[in-house]
């Protein structure tokens, strides 16, 4: 991997004192030893190696970022604690953004669930909250992801296989039957649909009499990583930031406790990305959505306290830890010094996390466990306000109830039985995790700079930038893997036989069983009232009002997912990737 090259970028904390940016040395380039090291090495290290050496010539991180032997106050020359570590709960949220962490309250465990019918579903999610789970967090199919409703030919084989299948309000109100949302946050995955699918859960939580000044919860929405890494886009980029910016705009008005976008790094991650460039292209992703709700009149403390951030927990245990940090520290200086945010709620970074699903196996899927288990632990130690831990046999298929149970049970056992709640942020002031800190917040500044250079990341995607840079990362990491430089027990060592193990399969019966709940929907409601409504999204498509209460009027009047997406593919189009070599 390259490591960009460090510039300045002062800081202010609370003294209004700029932040010296050393910049802090990468682990790659030579640094003077001291005396004491010197003779360490001498003395001590030079004689041991002489009798077993190291058992390799250069030791990185998963992301190939070069490690140093040892760590010592050399490494952070220029650092301040006061300055750069900080407490608990104040600028510049190195250790975090509440004053007790854990100690006040554990972080929300909410497990990504969804498949088949929203009927599975429920039952699902009923289940999961009986064991525990504090949070929903909802899966949606591919016919969903993309805006098509299940019997759209396009939607054939998919139905209910990656996610749960929403086609309209009726299948929303099914998806939450008997389960209050007053009650419960949620979390759905969702992104060029996002507005729409927001539009029926806010109908939902509206007809069980729920005020929306109180739901809480939060909508994926980051509608720029699709282009970045996911590919699950519809409209061309203008008009999708025109929705995201819409969707924030309401949420501020109408739902201040609802997070209206969760800017996400973990897709970034799972397309192959390295730890730098997942917190560099999640922070300038933010930066454009920010100034595109400046654009529109917002006041940056208006909205700014609801933006919240998805990110990856892979399998680099003190990687992981600094790049979340890292990432905190950064924003705070984003949202003082570029927007002159005065809240301090619109300068500390909210996240959630989820185990790598990249990392997951279909050999030897027990070992899974182990994988997710360091990983949560990862994002724990690294402040995460809501974790969600993968399952054992994902990489073949949606998780069974029992795997799921096993991840769950992974989060509980942190929280209960570790102890690693007990104080915030145990590595604060270690050597060698504010150094790798540093580093990484160095790396991931200067990757903003250079997409500030190229116009901002509209215009950088347009260029293929960070998507060229994402795919050099994650060929060099293959190569390592086939050249064994780094080993994936089971996969590139340590194989042995493979048993079989129970997974989750959907068949077609979803499919029929949706595409009948269509046509009775569609048997059953106001023809006239529906072309009403979708004729009026059209009209204010071309314009530049704010769309979200044209949303829910369609959505009210029982449009499908599917005609309203269609509707909007009229006025904005559809998008056509450039390849990118």
């Amino acid at each position: 991997m390259r490591i960009p090259v460090p510039s300045p970028f002062p800081m202010n904390d609370e003294t209004n004192t700029k932040r010296q940016n050393p910049p802090p040395s990468s682990s790659s380039t030579p640094r003077a030893l001291s005396a004491g090291e010197r003779a360490w090495e001498e003395q001590t290290l030079q004689p041991a190696l002489a009798h077993a050496a190291e058992r390799a010539p250069g030791f990185t991180t998963v992301s190939s970022h070069p490690i140093r032997r040892l760590y010592t106050a050399a490494d952070l020359a220029g650092w301040s604690a006061e300055r750069d570590l900080g407490l608990p709960g104040k600028p510049p949220y190195t250790r975090g953004i509440h004053p007790a962490m854990y100690r006040e309250r554990l972080w929300t465990m909410r497990q990504f669930a969804g498949f088949g019918s929203a009927e599975e579903t429920n039952r699902r999610f009923r289940y999961l909250l009986s064991h525990g789970q504090t949070g929903l967090s909802v899966a949606f199919d591919l016919p969903t992801l993309m805006g098509y409703d299940a019997d759209h030919p396009l939607a054939e084989g998919e139905v209910g296989k990656c996610g749960v299948a929403i086609s309209s309000l009726a299948d929303m109100e099914e998806l939450f039957e008997g389960i209050p949302l007053a009650g419960v946050t949620t979390s759905m995955t969702i992104n060029s649909p996002a507005a729409v699918i927001w539009a029926m859960y806010l109908a939902v939580a509206e007809k069980q009499g729920a005020d929306w000044k109180t739901i809480s919860g939060t909508i994926q929405n980051d509608i720029l990583k699709e282009y970045i890494a996911q590919k699950e886009y519809i409209y061309p980029p203008e008009p999708s930031l025109r929705l995201v910016t819409d969707t924030i705009e309401f949420g501020a008005r109408h739902t201040p406790k609802f997070n209206s976008i969760s800017i996400s790094g973990y897709h970034i991650r799972e397309a192959g990305s390295t730890a730098i460039q997942e917190a560099a292209f999640t922070l300038r992703d933010a930066i454009e959505y920010v100034e595109a709700c400046l654009r529109r009149g917002l006041a940056v403390d208006d909205f700014a306290p609801r933006l919240s951030f998805f990110f990856n927990a892979h399998n680099d245990f003190f990687e992981e830890i600094a790049k979340y940090r890292a990432a905190r520290r950064l924003w705070d200086r984003v949202m003082r010094e570029r927007f002159g945010a005065r809240s301090p709620r619109s300068c500390a970074l909210r996240f959630h996390a989820q185990t790598a699903g990249c990392s997951l196996t279909a050999q030897q899927p027990y070992n899974n466990v182990a994988r997710t288990a360091v990983q949560a632990l990862a994002a724990v130690l690294g402040g995460t306000q809501s974790l969600h831990t993968n399952s054992l046999d994902e990489a073949w298929a949606l998780p069974t109830e029992s795997a799921a149970t096993i991840a769950l049970r992974t989060q509980q056992i942190l929280a209960y039985e570790s102890g690693v709640t007990n104080t915030a942020d145990p590595f604060g002031g270690s050597y060698f995790v504010e150094a790798l800190t540093n580093e990484i917040e160095s790396g991931a500044q200067a990757y903003i700079e250079k997409i500030d250079a190229l116009g901002g990341m509209v215009a950088a995607i347009e260029r293929g930038y960070p998507q060229r840079e994402i795919a050099d990362a994650a060929y060099h990491y293959q190569l390592a893997i086939d050249r064994q430089e780094k080993i994936i027990v089971g996969v590139n060592g340590y194989v042995t036989g493979e048993k079989p193990i129970e997974i989750l399969q959907i068949g077609e019966g979803v499919a029929r069983r949706q595409t009948e709940r269509l046509r009775k929907l569609r048997a059953g409601r106001s023809d006239a009232e529906v072309a009403r409504c979708l004729a009026a999204l059209r009209t204010a498509a071309t314009g530049a009002e704010n769309l979200m209460p044209l949303l829910l009027q369609a959505v009210k009047a029982y449009a499908t997912l599917g005609e309203i997406c269609d509707a909007l593919r009229d006025v904005f189009g559809i998008y056509q990737e450039t390849a990118v070599m």
